[in-house]
């Protein structure tokens, strides 16, 4: 006996390629959020990285200056302090940083006048410690508009003895 092949009455069974397509659609809209979540964050952790050096450098950048024999350098119309941070400014300024939106102190490092400012011009001052450091709040240097960091701060400072060296030619 003959059978009679009709292919419209034979159901279309879904292939192994189709099956997986739809698995595969479903996994990627669980992992993509996850994956940009990983991207951005790596960017972001990028920038503050890049940030806290650029600082790190201004700041060490100063204080040689505020190390160093400074008469020479800091005009009439500016204390040393003020040429210190001017400079730090500038430098931050020239790595493309906001430099002006940067808190910027001179600070005493030791001692009941912790935290107080530091003159560096004053004689009393001589050989003590004192401390440079810059601040500025995350959401002023970010690229992205992630509010994850946004009460952070990135802080770069550091700590020099007060004294004059004089350079040599």
């Amino acid at each position: 006996m003959k059978r009679n092949h009709n292919p419209a009455r034979q159901r279309r069974r879904p292939t192994v390629h189709s099956a997986r397509r739809g698995a595969a659609l479903v996994e990627f809209a669980i992992i993509a959020p996850v994956f940009l979540m990983l991207t951005l964050g790596t960017v972001e952790g990028g920038r503050a990285l890049d940030v806290a050096t650029s600082m790190n450098s201004a700041v060490r950048e100063g204080g040689r200056l505020a190390s160093m024999d400074w008469k020479s350098v800091v005009s009439g119309n500016m204390t040393a302090n003020q040429k210190v941070i001017s400079d730090i400014r500038n430098f931050l300024v020239a790595s493309g940083l906001p430099g002006n939106d940067m808190t910027i102190s001179i600070t005493h490092a030791e001692g009941a006048s912790e935290g107080q400012t530091f003159v560096l011009s004053d004689p009393e001052n001589r050989n003590k410690l004192f401390k440079i450091q810059v601040a500025v709040p995350y959401s002023d240097v970010s690229n992205l508009p992630a509010t994850f960091m946004k009460d952070q701060s990135l802080v770069a400072s550091i700590v020099l003895r007060a004294g004059r060296v004089t350079l040599i030619d």
